[in-house]
C-alpha cells in the first residue's frame, strides 16, 4: 500500500567541480553557465516549482556562492533598473529570487551523488522528496516530474526516470532491469547497475537525473560503501531499496520517459541545448534560425574550415 505522504521538497545536488568545462568553470559554477540568458540551474528549479515543489534545497560546495546570489535579491541592480524604467529586465531579475523558498547546505567534499543526497537528510526529515540533477534539463512541455510524483502517490516506494538508449551508451549511466506493470509507462525495478559495459547491462533503459525518493533512502545511504569511482552511489542505495519490503520504504519503480531531455553536462550537448533553446525562442528564433542556416551553408561550402577555436 502506498505511503500517502505528499512530495513537497526538492533536492538539487550542485557541488560538482565541473572539470569538463574548464577553464570556464575555474571560478564559475558549471550550473551557472547560461542557456541563452538564464543559467541552467534556474531551468531545473523552475521544473521543480512547476511540479508543485516550492521548497528547494541546493547541495553546494566551495566556489558555488554565485548560485546563492543568483536566487537572492539584488537590490542595487533592481533599483537601477527601476530608475531606468526597464520593467522587462527588472522582471527577469526578480523572477529568480521569487521562484521558490531556497535553502542551502554544503557538501564538504565530493564523495558522490549518494553522499550529496544524504547531506539533505536534516532538511528533508521523514518525508518523500524529489532529486533533480542540474546537468539534466527536461523540456517544460514534458511533465516528467509530475508523472513521477503521481506514480509515487499510487505505488509508494521510490521512483526513477528512465530513457531508452543505444547499447553503446549504457556504460555512461546507471542501468535498470525492469518488470512490466499494468501501466505502459511504469515498470518495477528489479536491479540497478552503475555504468555497466554493454554486454553486462540488464537492459537499454538508463536512469536520467530525476528521482522521487522514499526517506528510507537516508538509512540505506548511511550504510552504503563507496562504489564505482570510489564514490557513494545513489544507484547502489536504490538497488538495496529495490529488494526491501514496501512497509520499510522499499521497492523502486521507473517511469519510461520518451520526451525531450537536454544534457548540459558535456560541451557538445551543452552547445546543442543552447542552439535548440535559441531556435525556439520567439524573440530570437526568427533571426537566429536563418542566420544558422546560412552559416551552415557557408561552412559546408568552405569544406569545414577551422573557426576561431581551430588549429
Amino acid at each position: 500500500m502506498a505511503d500517502n505522504a505528499p512530495v513537497l521538497k526538492a533536492v538539487v545536488p550542485a557541488a560538482g567541480l565541473g572539470t569538463r568545462f574548464l577553464p570556464a568553470t575555474k571560478a564559475t559554477p558549471k550550473e551557472m553557465l547560461p542557456v541563452v540568458d538564464k543559467p541552467a540551474i534556474q531551468y531545473v528549479v523552475e521544473e521543480a516549482v512547476d511540479a508543485g515543489l516550492q521548497d528547494v534545497l541546493m547541495v553546494t560546495g566551495r566556489s558555488k556562492r554565485s548560485i546563492e546570489d543568483h536566487f537572492d535579491r539584488a537590490y542595487e541592480l533592481e533599483e537601477a533598473l527601476r530608475a531606468k524604467g526597464d520593467a522587462e529586465r527588472l522582471g527577469a531579475v526578480q523572477e529568480s529570487s521569487d521562484l521558490a523558498i531556497m535553502h542551502y547546505v554544503r557538501q564538504g567534499e565530493p564523495r558522490g551523488l549518494g553522499h550529496a543526497v544524504h547531506c539533505a537528510r536534516q532538511h528533508v526529515g521523514n518525508e518523500p522528496f524529489a532529486v533533480l540533477l542540474g546537468d539534466d534539463m527536461i523540456d517544460a512541455r514534458d511533465k516528467l516530474l509530475q508523472r513521477m510524483i503521481e506514480v509515487r502517490n499510487r505505488y509508494g516506494g521510490s521512483v526513477v526516470a528512465l530513457m531508452e538508449v543505444e547499447p553503446d551508451q549504457v556504460s555512461a549511466y546507471g542501468c535498470a532491469a525492469i518488470e512490466a506493470t499494468d501501466e505502459d509507462d511504469v515498470v518495477r525495478i528489479s536491479d540497478l547497475v552503475e555504468k555497466p559495459s554493454p554486454d553486462e547491462a540488464p537492459s537499454n533503459w538508463i536512469i536520467i537525473g530525476r528521482y522521487v525518493c522514499d526517506p528510507a533512502v537516508f538509512d540505506v545511504l548511511e550504510k552504503t560503501p563507496p562504489g564505482r569511482g570510489g564514490e557513494i552511489q545513489l544507484t547502489d542505495a536504490l538497488r538495496t531499496l529495490a529488494d526491501m519490503p514496501a512497509d520499510q520504504g522499499g521497492t523502486v519503480y521507473g517511469v519510461k520517459f520518451r520526451g525531450r531531455r537536454y544534457d548540459t553536462g558535456n560541451k557538445l550537448e551543452y552547445l546543442r541545448t543552447v542552439v535548440q533553446f535559441a531556435a525556439e525562442r520567439p524573440d530570437l528564433g526568427p533571426e537566429f534560425v536563418p542566420w544558422l542556416r546560412e552559416f551552415v551553408r557557408e561552412y559546408d561550402a568552405a569544406g569545414g574550415v577551422d573557426g576561431p577555436g581551430g588549429a
